[in-house]
């Protein structure tokens, strides 16, 4: 039984382009996207807390996102780059988050485990990119540390799932999943941010 997952389409060459060119963007972005990934498997236990087999993986998961917003925090210090009063709407996430919109709480439970999986997937596709292109040798390392971990939440949202769920309807799901994520991601602007 596989946990790990593939994106199956890569990021353009441009999206690595405008992040290298506008760095400061990224990291006010990236910032963002660790708060919102601990709000996110925090969020897990407060509408599923009888689920209670989620409940040390989401605390640690919350816990290690919440430590990869203070580090990418001390970068944007070390930088002179502030977070910014408002940010842009999300809207990878948006428009992947209408998939867990409707049917039975069974299906929104599943559905929301796999996004958890899908999105994991794409930031630690990303963050690989941004460690191989990435000149500073302490930014390198850093993306390369946070490529793993992406990878290990992937894996942690999908065993989860497989937990609770068939095999059958877990990868049927998790493989209709990441055609839409592709798609998503075919039909946003290209800027200097994680989605």
């Amino acid at each position: 039984m596989k946990y790990s997952i593939e994106v199956i389409s890569a990021s353009s060459p441009e999206w690595i382009e405008a992040v290298l060119a506008d760095f400061p963007s990224f990291l006010q972005d990236h910032a963002d996207c660790e708060r919102k990934a601990s709000a996110m498997a925090m969020s897990l236990i407060a509408k599923y807390p009888d689920r209670e087999l989620i409940i040390p993986d989401m605390i640690d998961t919350a816990l290690e996102e919440m430590e990869h917003f203070q580090q990418v925090y001390q970068i944007m210090q070390q930088q002179g780059v502030k977070l910014p009063a408002k940010m842009e709407p999300d809207l990878y996430v948006k428009e992947l988050m209408n998939e867990a919109k409707g049917g039975s709480e069974e299906s929104r439970f599943l559905i929301r485990l796999l996004l958890g999986s899908v999105i994991e997937c794409r930031g630690c596709e990303r963050f690989k990119l941004v460690a191989d292109h990435i000149e500073d040798p302490e930014l390198k390392r850093f993306y390369k540390e946070l490529w793993v971990s992406e990878a290990k939440h992937g894996n942690i949202y999908a065993k989860l799932a497989l937990h609770y769920f068939d095999e059958d309807l877990v990868y049927t799901k998790l493989d209709e999943l990441m055609h839409k994520e592709a798609k998503v991601l075919k039909g946003l602007k290209i800027r200097s941010a994680l989605h």
